[in-house]
């Protein structure tokens, strides 16, 4: 069945599709039976509008999506608000979505596309598990924005953008940082599933790898799965299990500013000194790591300027300015007062 439009309920009702659009903006221009009759039309039909209505008399209507997994990362509040700066600045409308964990992010922009009217969507974190054939089903242009790809394995086979880090050479940046340290008990903190948490997982495996040295298995944590993963709760909670297990570690290496300050305070509470009986490092980059005490060793993602590359590259890309494109960005390996020699 095809999908009913503006049309066809104007055409039903006998009525232009301007009278459609008043009765929908609840315009008093116009005769209450009429609203009514086309009221009444639009319910039997279940017609949806466009954009709250508005713009359905405004098919010109200039509006860009950005879907977040992760809303609670201090990391993406400061990139929206770049974002929603750069929209503003050149007459776009932002529309804000909180995508949950067990959301399909592709099936949300779908329907977003459809009720907006969207010229185009950023994605910030989540997934990037999407069949070629479903991204196709997005009409307008969309770009990843600091999510983990594998950049060689994906983004041949479609035409669309992504920035991001290189999460397994920085994650492996900062494993090396402590191997050269001394450290060899090095507590990795991260999710079982997912493509953030796995990509810095290889790259805590390959500088181990690149010493000839063997990863200690039990000393790889994964966060709980029934909470929010990159929690500072979730890095409490993590690294109390593993200080009550007394396994031995001299440094604790969490893929999550948020998850290293909350495995701070769990090496605290077990009444060890940071950085002088464990160090503790993290990655992001976040502000409250470097106001922390003791300030948190990290990898520092440069998040201004992939927020101001991302939104300026998929307004150049609406407007047929650029082509999609592919940017690595490098991040910065920032020692701090919670790590130091074994």
């Amino acid at each position: 069945m095809a999908e009913i439009t503006i049309k066809d309920i104007a055409k039903q009702c006998g009525v232009g599709i301007s009278t459609v659009s008043r009765a929908l903006n609840n315009h008093p221009d116009i005769n209450p039976a009429t609203r009514k009759k086309i009221l009444e039309v639009i319910e039997e039909t279940g017609f949806i509008p466009n954009n709250s209505a508005r713009n359905l008399k405004r098919t010109d209507a200039k509006c860009i999506a950005v879907l977040v997994k992760g809303i609670t990362n201090p990391l993406f509040s400061s990139m929206i608000k770049i974002i929603e700066e750069e929209t503003q600045r050149s007459r776009y409308a932002l529309v804000l979505r909180h995508v949950e964990e067990q959301e399909d992010e592709i099936d949300v922009a779908l329907e977003l596309e459809k009720e907006k009217r969207l010229r185009g969507i950023v994605f910030l974190g989540g997934l990037f598990e999407h069949p070629e054939e479903k991204l196709r089903k997005l009409k307008v242009p969309f770009i990843f924005s600091t999510i983990g790809v594998n950049i060689s394995d994906q983004f041949h086979k479609v035409e669309f953008s992504n920035i991001a880090v290189d999460d397994r050479l920085e994650s492996a940046k900062i494993t090396e940082y402590l191997l050269g340290l001394g450290h060899r008990k090095i507590a990795l903190i991260t999710e079982k599933n997912g493509p953030i948490g796995g990509l810095r997982m290889e790259g805590y495996r390959q500088a181990f790898a690149q010493r000839g040295l063997p990863v200690e298995e039990d000393l790889i944590c994964y966060v709980q799965e029934d909470m929010d993963h990159y929690s500072m709760e979730n890095g409490y909670l993590t690294v109390k299990t593993l200080l009550e297990s007394e396994r031995e570690v001299t440094a604790i290496y969490a893929v999550s500013d948020l998850l290293a300050i909350g495995a701070c305070r769990a090496v605290l509470e077990a009444g060890k000194r940071i950085p002088e009986d464990i160090s503790v490092a993290g990655y992001d980059g976040i502000e409250m790591g470097e106001y922390y005490n003791p300030k948190l060793t990290t990898i520092k993602q440069p998040v201004e300027e992939i927020a101001k590359k991302t939104i300026r590259l998929l307004l150049d890309v609406i407007a047929e300015r650029e082509e999609p494109q592919q940017i690595v960005f490098p991040a910065e390996l920032v020692v701090r007062e919670s790590t130091g020699p074994c």
